[in-house]
């Protein structure tokens, strides 16, 4: 299974708010469900879009400045989920907000203007916001799954505090902007 080669501009969680999906991801692993996320060497997050190539040169100054206009989003995981295709993963996904939705498009509209291709999955009307606690589940263990996240005690809240651009795979960060804070930390 060759690791997928590709890039994603991801939304990252305020310190509490990581813990708790981590701690999804630990009780995954250790009952041998799932450490996909942990082997790639990801951080809990949103992908607000991935594309198989961007230049993240040109990029840098567009989402520094977009994040610099933008504040700490309020996030609260309500649901777990699955998505029906071959990688069987599990998440957990946030309510819906506008001001989640308007984050992503407003997004979409800055990398728009610079040329960079939005694939269908991340158009604003097609997007499902959604934090991956687990990957390549077999099927005989989803049921088992669903049952950790569900000791989770939803809803889980927080907020989402940077946005970043990865590479994969294995998941390195190229750069991250906090949200709104302008101040060099």
């Amino acid at each position: 299974h060759q690791p997928s080669i590709g890039y994603a501009i991801e939304l990252y969680f305020d310190p509490a708010l990581e813990n708790q999906v981590l701690k999804a991801w630990n009780v995954l692993a250790r009952r041998q469900i799932s450490t996909q996320l942990i082997e790639i060497e990801s951080r809990p997050h949103i992908t607000l879009l991935s594309a198989p190539f961007i230049e993240p040169s040109k990029l840098e100054p567009l989402i520094k400045n977009f994040a610099a206009k933008q504040e700490p989003l309020q996030l609260n995981f309500s649901s777990i989920g699955s998505l029906p295709n071959e990688n069987n993963i599990l998440f957990l996904s946030p309510t819906p907000t506008l001001a989640l939705l308007q984050f992503h498009s407003q997004l979409l509209e800055v990398l728009r203007k610079e040329g960079v291709e939005i694939g269908d999955e991340f158009r604003v009307d097609a997007w499902i916001p959604y934090c991956p606690v687990a990957e390549q589940v077999p099927r005989s263990r989803m049921g088992e799954a669903f049952g950790v996240l569900r000791d989770l005690k939803l809803p889980v809240g927080g907020y989402a505090m940077d946005i970043g651009l990865v590479e994969y795979s294995p998941a390195r960060e190229l750069f991250s902007f906090m949200l709104g804070n302008t101040i060099e930390g």
